[in-house]
């Protein structure tokens, strides 16, 4: 079968990734075997590809939004009949024994694996899951639509969770792409008035159309005062910004798996009045769970950008270039 593979991690114009004929994967105890019909391009991807999260299997297949068709199973794997069409996240297995398994925390888990980081993903025309950690989607969405839910969708909802953002509150949202867009949707059917800093153009246009309340270029502060915020781009220095535009008691979440470094803090001007920082860790299935029962509740626009699946490379360049607000979704099957 073919796959894209990261071979030599770095700047995504350098060709770090060569596309191969690979062998088919075999699925083992509890595993299932998923034909890919689609997988979305995340930014964590391109993270992987440049070598911005340490290389943790060589020759790796990247891609963790995946929608497919599960074609065959392991030992033990009876969830789902061949022929089911399915979704993989990005957190692919936890241990379900340390601490924080055992308290339902399972994205804290300190033995998790990863679909694209540690084990093979969905840039390839087949790979191997655990069916556990599957999740059933909807039937309402299609392939193009449903494959940026699985991780753009389901990140943003758990970092709109960790913002605490009161209803009928104001959120500010610093970057607006793939997960942004998604999350702003969310929060504005909550009653929640959203306000939107983001350097790219397109980013700006779609969070207009889209209803953001205020939209700003980067280095622009929202006009109010802030309960909440999420920080989507990978940018530490936008961190004092953000803290400094929210209100008394608000809160920052940081969204991100990699983020460059965050500068001194003033305690005055960006922390005291019990603002605060938060970070957000993978997700639960149960925060996967409840993404997808909203997706298929409210009515989402999902800005979704096709890439064949032989041009993998192009999406990557064009995700890390900002030539597109919304998700790139590669199209693996017909």
């Amino acid at each position: 079968m073919r796959a894209w593979r990261v071979t030599d991690p770095g700047p995504i114009r350098s060709g770090p990734m060569s596309f191969d004929e690979v062998a088919e994967p075999v699925p083992g105890d509890g595993e299932i075997v998923v034909r890919v019909r689609t997988c979305g391009v995340c930014r964590t991807d391109l993270h992987v590809a440049e070598g911005d999260l340490p290389v943790r299997r060589p020759h790796l297949v990247p891609g963790h939004e995946v929608v497919g068709e599960v074609a065959a199973a392991g030992p033990g794997a009876e969830r789902f009949s061949p022929g089911t069409r399915i979704g993989i996240p990005w957190l692919r297995s936890t241990c379900g024994t340390c601490r924080f398994c055992a308290r339902g925390d399972e994205n804290l888990c300190v033995d998790p694996t990863f679909t694209g980081w540690t084990h093979d993903g969905g840039y390839a025309e087949a790979l191997v899951a655990p069916e556990a950690w599957a999740y059933e989607v909807p039937d309402t969405i299609d392939d193009l639509h449903l494959a940026p839910l699985l991780c753009a969708g389901i990140i943003g909802y758990r970092a709109l969770k960790r913002a605490e953002v009161p209803e009928g509150g104001r959120l500010g949202i610093w970057g607006f792409g793939g997960s942004a867009h998604i999350t702003a949707q969310v929060a504005m059917s909550r009653g929640v008035e959203v306000h939107v800093v983001t350097r790219g153009e397109p980013g700006r246009r779609l969070a207009t159309e889209l209803g953001a309340t205020w939209v700003g270029e980067a280095g622009e502060a929202p006009p109010v005062p802030l309960d909440s915020a999420i920080l989507f781009a990978p940018a530490g220095e936008l961190v004092p910004p953000a803290l400094e535009a929210l209100d008394r008691g608000g809160t920052l979440a940081i969204a991100g798996i990699h983020l460059s470094d965050i500068p001194a803090l003033d305690h005055q001007r960006h922390l005291f009045g019990e603002r605060q920082v938060r970070s957000v860790t993978a997700n639960t299935r149960a925060d996967g769970r409840e993404l997808l029962e909203l997706a298929a509740d409210i009515d989402l626009h999902l800005d979704v950008h096709p890439y064949p699946f032989e041009e993998a490379d192009r999406a990557l360049i064009d995700l890390a270039e900002d030539r597109f607000a919304g998700a790139a979704v590669l199209t693996v099957a017909d």
